[in-house]
């Protein structure tokens, strides 16, 4: 694959953070800072991450709190939980994003392809008309237009839009909440 000059991604290699011990889903939602793990919203029992090696602008991940690699083991609950928040999800890409459609899946199992396995997530990956063009066919390469940072404002605007959204009150210090969009539903 030919490289792609893409110079605001060294904001994100050399932020400061110690490696992370443990499996990544588990270990960012229990951080305090949401914006800088890229959490843009939250559930009682699932969160949502933007992906750091997106498709698409807006590529998030919704993922069960609970660490299992089988959407089998997820009771009623989780499962329920889970899918309120990719309908939430899918509303803020449609609005904030503006896609024109949307693929959605999980990758189950060692033979599905998926990075972190023994962690369940549904990728959220928006779309629109002619968002693959020659580069990934003629030279291998995939174009992202749109800095992580921008999209996760974008998105948590989107997000704190909803009708059942509560959002994080901003402290004198802050600019910008540092806790994500959280919902509440009655499950």
């Amino acid at each position: 694959m030919e490289p792609l000059f893409a110079p605001w991604r060294i904001e994100w290699i050399k932020r400061e953070r110690d490696p992370i011990d443990g499996c990544p889903f588990c270990v960012l939602p229990e951080e305090a800072d949401d914006r800088s793990n890229r959490i843009v919203a939250r559930s009682e029992h699932s969160f949502v991450l933007l992906n750091n090696y997106p498709y698409n602008p807006g590529h998030v991940m919704v993922i069960p709190r609970q660490h299992t690699g089988k959407y089998t083991d997820l009771s009623e609950t989780e499962v329920l939980d889970h899918a309120l928040l990719q309908q939430r999800t899918l509303e803020a890409i449609e609005s904030g994003m503006g896609s024109e459609g949307v693929n959605t899946g999980l990758n189950l199992g060692p033979a599905a392809g998926g990075s972190i396995g023994d962690h369940l997530h549904t990728h959220v990956v928006p779309r629109w008309r002619g968002d693959t063009n020659f580069m990934p066919v003629l030279s291998d390469t995939k174009v992202i237009v749109q800095a992580l940072e921008e999209t996760y404002t974008q998105l948590y605007a989107a997000f704190a839009a909803l009708d059942e959204a509560i959002v994080p009150d901003v402290t004198d210090d802050e600019t910008e909440p540092t806790a994500a969009v959280h919902f509440s539903f009655d499950l």
